[in-house]
Parts: C-alpha cells; sequence; structure tokens
C-alpha cells in the first residue's frame, strides 16, 4: 500500500491568472490548431474539441454539424458497417470524425472490412476503453498500429504518465486522459478508482509530449471555462459529452415529464447501455454508469458558439492570440470558490 501525498488538482480547484495582453478583440484569437503526430503523417487544421463517443452523443448527426463548427465527433460503435461506410464515403473533411471501436475481435474485423470498402475515408479511430492499463489493450493498439500504419489513433482511457507513455511507444498518436470524471459515469463510485482530471491532464500531457504524443482530456467539463482549463493545463484534444447532451443532433430517448421535453443521457458503461447492446449487465461484474434526463435544449448550434466563445474569451484574458500559446500562458491560481451563486445557480 502506498499513499501519494502530492496535492491533485480538479477543474474546481483553480482559476487562470489574467495577464496583460495586446489583443483588442475576441476575433483576433485563432483557435484552430495545426497538429502534427508521431505515428501518422496526418496533419490536423481544426478546432481540436471532440463530441464524445456515446451513443447520446457521438451520432452522424452531431458530426455533421460539429463539422460546421470546425469541430469534430468521435462516434459510438454501435453503428452498423454499412451505416458507417455510407456516412464515412459523405465526409468532405476527413477529421470531422473518429471511428471508434473496442478491442474485440469482432470490431476490429468489421473495421477491416469497412476500411476495405471505403479506402481512404477514414482518418481518424478511437480505439475505446474503460480501462487502459490492461496488457490486451495495449497489444490491441499496436497490432491496430501495425495493421493500418497511416492512420491517426487514439487510445484510452488512462490517468498517469507512465501508461500514457506506453500507449504512445505501442502506437497512440493520441492518448485519452480520465478515468472517473464523466457527469454520468460512476466508476469512482463503484470501484473507488480515478485521478483528479486537471492533474491527470497535466502529467499525461508532459508525459506525451517527451516522446511526440498527443493526448484528449476526457471528462469533467460541465461549462466552457473547463474546457480552457483542460487546454491551459497541456491538453492537445478536449473530448465533451455532457455538454453536447441533451440537444436535437444528440440522441436518445425523448420523454415528457412535467409538461417539460426530456432527453435521456447515460454512460456508456451503464445498465440502460448494455441493456441496450449486450443483453445486460453480465454477472461478473457492476455497472459503471447512470442514465439521467436532460430538459431538451434544442439545436447544438448555440452550444458550440458558446464553448468556442469562451475559450477565445479566455486566450483574450491571457494573451493568447492562438489556441497553440494558451497553455504556456496560463497560471492557474488555487481557489477555495470558483462562483458567487447567492443569487442563485447559473
Amino acid at each position: 500500500m502506498h499513499i501519494d501525498n502530492d496535492i491533485k488538482l480538479d477543474f474546481k480547484d483553480v482559476l487562470i491568472r489574467p495577464k496583460r495582453s495586446t489583443l483588442t478583440s475576441r476575433s483576433q484569437v485563432d483557435i484552430t490548431r495545426e497538429i502534427k503526430f508521431r505515428w501518422s503523417s496526418e496533419l490536423f487544421k481544426n478546432i481540436p474539441i471532440i463530441a464524445a463517443n456515446m451513443d447520446t452523443t457521438g451520432t452522424f448527426e452531431m458530426a455533421r454539424v460539429l463539422g460546421r463548427h470546425k469541430m469534430m465527433t468521435a462516434l459510438h460503435k454501435h453503428y452498423s458497417a454499412q451505416a458507417y461506410i455510407d456516412f464515412f464515403k459523405s465526409l468532405e473533411v476527413k477529421s470531422d470524425a473518429f471511428y471508434s471501436l473496442g478491442i474485440g475481435e469482432a470490431e476490429f474485423e468489421q473495421f477491416k472490412s469497412v476500411m476495405a470498402a471505403a479506402p481512404g475515408a477514414i482518418r481518424y479511430v478511437c480505439i475505446d476503453v474503460a480501462n487502459g492499463y490492461t496488457e490486451a489493450f495495449v497489444s490491441f493498439v499496436k497490432k491496430m498500429r501495425e495493421t493500418f500504419p497511416d492512420i491517426v489513433i487514439m487510445a484510452g482511457n488512462v490517468v498517469t504518465g507512465d501508461m500514457t507513455e506506453e500507449l504512445v511507444l505501442a502506437g497512440a498518436d493520441i492518448v485519452k486522459v480520465g478515468i472517473g470524471p464523466g457527469s454520468v459515469c460512476t466508476t469512482r463510485k463503484m470501484t473507488g478508482v480515478g485521478y483528479p482530471q486537471l492533474s491527470a491532464i497535466i502529467e499525461c500531457a508532459d508525459a506525451a509530449h517527451g516522446l511526440g504524443g498527443r493526448i484528449c482530456a476526457d471528462g469533467g467539463c460541465t461549462r466552457p471555462g473547463d474546457v480552457a482549463k483542460a487546454f491551459g493545463g497541456g491538453a492537445d484534444f478536449v473530448m465533451l459529452g455532457g455538454m453536447f447532451a441533451g440537444h436535437n443532433e444528440s440522441g436518445g430517448e425523448v420523454i415528457e415529464k412535467d409538461g417539460k421535453k426530456m432527453r435521456a443521457f447515460y454512460g456508456m458503461s451503464s445498465k440502460a447501455a448494455m441493456d441496450k447492446y449486450s443483453g445486460g449487465v453480465a454477472e461478473y461484474r457492476a455497472a459503471e454508469g447512470k442514465i439521467v434526463y436532460i430538459e431538451d435544449r434544442g439545436p447544438v448550434d448555440q452550444t458550440c458558439r458558446d464553448i468556442l466563445g469562451g475559450v477565445r474569451s479566455a486566450c483574450t484574458y491571457v494573451g493568447a492570440r492562438r489556441l497553440k500559446e494558451l497553455t504556456m500562458r496560463t497560471t492557474f491560481v488555487r481557489v477555495t470558490q470558483q462562483l458567487n451563486e447567492v443569487f442563485g445557480k447559473s
């Protein structure tokens, strides 16, 4: 047994300290990034914000709208092979969407068939498991890199520098960081396992960047300021679930409650997801997610503008003309209070 007594931080524990700036308008800030990868020759040039690969956010409809805002979507893995083929063939900008899969043999075979049917259409792949610390996961990442040497591979989830390095060396271009911070994830409650998200981002980014790798901060962002903090902490990409949930493009069951239209949002390790896709929760495991119903938020366009506007504004506060500069210009201040909510929560 070992106790790490170093202080670990979450988004709620810090604010970004403002700095002198020569910027006169948010419109002067460029929040696109040009990113090169360790393994793939693909050159990313877009806004590195990604809708999570949950079936209540990672939809074809979401990808089409976020693509117009220069953002990305990690599609959920429960579409048919033909649906994937048709969608990716129709994509004009290949960085608009990730194909998602787990590490099962059937999923690997389906991916190979989709790649064969739509050569060159898929450039970004998300290999997604709850626990990225297993030898089987590392071996699968290696197999994917050997089989498809030039695609961009994002793999996770992990929260420590050592495993980040191992995944980069195994063939991952982007390591997905986060265990338990999501709003509908109950892993920390059910297992006691996790890591404060901001510290995980800082530590994993340092490990990945030393090897030419990249990281994606996955989970824990509840407002645009958290997205800015994730970038400030060193994240190359930020993945959002709850912030993109509840919209017309999000998918999910729609119900009416107290005269209001509500949309389902649930974790992919929840009982709701496993009942839908796996015939229920297996006897040897427990569900590690929950289902909530969110009041319908309409089209996702306004949420996109809010997120992008918040990140641009954060850049102006610290004098970062480009998103790439935000990390270098970020100083975090530890706080005991984020917001004054005496007249109500916002």
